[in-house]
């Protein structure tokens, strides 16, 4: 029997590689070659299907911008984004589980499992012709307000704001295409922008807050002519589209890095743009106020980074506690005079006597000026962002952020109560029924995640803040308590020194299932307050792809 010859490869065959690796398969990598720049194992793979999915199309694909920052920083990125010579009709075409979005800047949202999008977006050019690219800048308004001018890879990455943004990475050949020297500012550990500083402000001064995001995100120092920039355009902010200048105060809180955003911020001099009535409390209220202010943001970034993220309203509200606090102190003062007996009640909410509930701290809210109504949808706003420097007080800041900059109604009476509810925490307010009531609100675990940052910035207020620990391992127990965010107290002596709920000494003879039952009440309404998560994500019609099956890709 004649052996089976070997089949050759003749030069005009392509070659064949046998991998284990489906994905490797799909590179143009040579097995004992050079290795990929980033390891295929950090990619991810839905990004990867996309990618793959757009070049069997014919278009070029490219990852592109903060995840390709991320990975050659070592970090992990949030999310991963495509660039891509498809428009966003091709797009469209080539994938059933799309949707386009945005007017000004228009792209597309590719749906996986669970609610996943991978963000897809075409190659532009910059609106302005020269840009500045040339030597010479374009005179006249640079606010960009439309920016679909398709282009290439080169013009696209030019367009970008800052140089390590401006990086691609093309998976096939396991490269990173750098048309604008972000490796170069990356090894520097530098954030530059791509050409001239003023010009690029000037387009979408939103940058100054992205860029001050970035350098405290990756650990980057902010390149003195783009400071300089940033310094000289702050006052720019108030012509950009209020909710946009929202979510990126907002992205600077659920950062993890909030602390030194707001020190930039600050620095700069952008808070007396962006949130006047913080700016003038920094400058009046001395160095010790103004540290624990920063300090409780430095807290802040500890629960965002180890815990799950908590909702807009406790990020808000622990921006903003200071201020409230300090316009109650200051209150308190003004009255001290015409009040003699204010010094005896202060006394006697310090010994803990006379701390308030939560009734107390929702006819106070609802006392207050009512919050606007949210604009009508498709609305733009007609105020300017700077608006909010006739705010003086936590509340009327509240109310334009809601009129002005589309802050969700829900997220601002959810604050104003959180702030408010931190009065009755720190014992200011007269109990009229047992606190017991007060830790069984929904919102109570928000409120003492709040008072406990505010406590250990400040180191006033330990003993109250230890007194509503045990108040609440009473009610649900000390797992369900650690469960809620709050570091878990010691227990109290004796059970049986536990408050009933309407003040009273409990009967006898209750059962010890009515007891049970009345307890796991109790637990389910805390813990239903602790998973906020699902409040602060958008409706469930808008996180789910359009109708038709999701999984088409053939990988």
């Amino acid at each position: 029997m004649q052996d089976e010859a070997v089949p050759t490869r003749t030069s005009s065959e392509p070659r064949r590689r046998y991998v284990d690796d489906p994905l490797q398969a799909l590179t143009a990598l040579e097995p004992g070659g050079p290795p990929p720049e980033i390891p295929l194992e950090r990619l991810d793979t839905d990004a990867l299907k996309v990618v793959h999915r757009l070049r069997a199309h014919g278009h070029q694909a490219y990852l592109v911008g903060g995840c390709v920052r991320d990975l050659l920083l070592g970090l992990r990125p949030k999310d991963f984004d495509v660039a891509t010579s498809a428009h966003p009709g091709e797009i469209r075409a080539i994938f059933r589980n799309c949707r386009l979005i945005g007017r000004r800047f228009r792209l597309a949202h590719v749906y996986f499992h669970g609610g996943k999008v991978i963000e897809t977006a075409t190659f532009r050019a910059n609106p302005h012709e020269t840009n500045g690219l040339n030597g010479e800048s374009p005179a006249g308004d640079l606010l960009i307000t439309a920016d679909n001018v398709f282009g290439s890879a080169e013009e696209d990455a030019r367009r970008r704001d800052f140089t390590v943004n401006g990086l691609f990475y093309d998976v096939i050949l396991g490269r990173v295409l750098d048309y604008v020297g972000g490796r170069e500012d990356l090894d520097r550990r530098q954030l530059r922008t791509i050409g001239d500083p003023d010009v690029r402000m000037q387009e979408d001064p939103v940058r100054i807050l992205r860029a001050v995001r970035f350098a405290a995100k990756a650990g980057l120092e902010i390149e003195p002519g783009t400071w300089s920039a940033m310094v000289r355009h702050k006052e720019e902010l108030a012509r950009c589209a209020p909710p946009r200048v929202l979510e990126e105060i907002f992205k600077l809180l659920r950062s993890g890095h909030s602390h030194r955003c707001l020190e930039l911020l600050h620095r700069m001099g952008g808070l007396e743009v962006l949130l006047p009535p913080i700016a003038t409390f920094l400058a009046q209220a001395g160095p010790e106020r103004s540290a624990a202010l920063f300090e409780s943001l430095r807290l802040l970034d500890d629960v965002v980074r180890s815990r799950s993220l908590p909702d807009d309203s406790v990020l808000l509200s622990t921006l903003l506690v200071h201020l409230s606090q300090h316009e109650l102190i200051k209150g308190r003062l003004e009255a001290a005079p015409s009040n003699a007996a204010a010094p005896e009640a202060e006394a006697s909410a310090t010994a803990g006597e006379d701390e308030g509930d939560e009734l107390d701290a929702m006819e106070e809210a609802a006392a207050g000026e009512p919050l606007p109504a949210e604009p009508p949808e498709g609305e733009t706003p007609q105020v300017p962002w700077s608006i909010s420097a006739s705010a003086r007080t936590v509340d009327e800041l509240l109310a334009e952020l809601v009129r002005s900059a589309r802050l969700p109604r829900r997220i601002a009476e959810r604050a104003r109560l959180l702030l408010h509810a931190q009065r009755v925490l720190s014992g200011a307010r007269k109990r009229r029924s047992s606190p017991i009531k007060f830790v069984r609100q929904n919102y109570f675990a928000d409120a003492l995640l709040v008072y406990e940052l505010y406590v250990l910035a400040t180191g006033h207020g330990a003993d109250s803040l230890a007194r509503w620990r045990e108040r609440l391992v009473q009610v649900v127990g000390a797992e369900s308590a650690a469960a809620t965010g709050v570091p878990k107290a010691a227990p109290p002596a004796e059970a049986g020194e536990a408050e009933a709920p309407s003040g009273k000494r409990r009967r006898r003879g209750r059962g010890r299932g009515e007891r049970q039952a009345e307890n796991a009440v109790v637990a389910a309404t805390v813990e239903e307050a602790v998973v906020l998560e699902a409040e602060s994500l958008p409706p469930e019609a808008d996180r789910l792809p359009p109708p038709g099956p999701a999984d088409l890709l053939p990988f």
